[in-house]
């Protein structure tokens, strides 16, 4: 029998590269998606290299989506600062992209057709992380509505479905179930900042270390 095909958006961090492999261990052949938005440093796409080679995944692209020219975050616009004082509940960070996710999204839908995935990979998370609006359950329901009118699979009844097994979980799990499935955590990154270590004062560096060390493993910490 034919293995089932899944497209795994894939941005060098912890969380997409476990996101994928779990769609590995359920039986999905993955084909990574990675993006060059714009964003401050390219270290994160090294580590897209990096990971989908270290997880076997049959294809991996690079598309470049120049989300920059506009700005409007902390992440493509040198001009905002990188938020470094602690992690705050009380509205939408500066790191949020404008339309990141439903740019990704889309291509990756695009993809999905033209390879007949039976699945989009997301690993996109609602709990530990700051409110974003394209992180969210309800979006994500939203998406698939829409997918499903917007392209001739899913006009036909068989259209690629999104996938994003993290969306519930704490940091905590998403860091046990890296280490069961034997994800590089060392190769990934999910820091806002470039250059060789991580800065450790982001809000994704601070969530990520904060849950590495509930997990038992400091030794993988900024």
């Amino acid at each position: 029998m034919e293995s089932r095909t899944a497209i795994a958006l894939l941005s060098g961090g912890l969380d997409s590269a476990t996101a994928a492999a779990l769609a590995i261990e359920s039986g999905d052949r993955v084909i990574g998606l990675s993006f060059d938005y714009g964003q401050r440093h390219r270290r994160e796409l090294k580590a897209a290299e990096q990971v989908a080679q270290s997880l076997g995944l049959a294809e991996h692209h690079r598309i470049s989506v120049n989300l920059a020219a506009w700005g409007g975050s902390a992440l493509t616009d040198d001009q905002v600062r990188i938020p470094t004082d602690g992690v705050k509940n009380d509205g939408i960070p500066a790191t949020y992209v404008p339309g990141r996710n439903t740019v990704f999204i889309s291509i990756g839908l695009s993809l999905a057709e033209a390879r007949a995935a039976q699945r989009l990979v997301l690993g996109v998370n609602a709990v530990d992380y700051s409110g974003y609006p394209d992180c969210r359950p309800d979006y994500l329901e939203a998406f698939q509505s829409l997918a499903d009118l917007a392209s001739k699979s899913g006009r036909e009844g068989h259209g690629t479905k999104l996938w994003a097994p993290l969306v519930t979980w704490s940091k905590t799990k998403i860091v046990q179930e890296a280490l069961r499935l034997g994800v590089p955590i060392a190769d990934t990154w999910s820091c806002y900042s470039g250059g060789d270590h991580p800065c450790g004062v982001c809000d994704s560096c601070r969530i990520r270390d904060a849950a590495l060390q509930a997990a038992g493993r400091s030794d993988l910490c900024s």
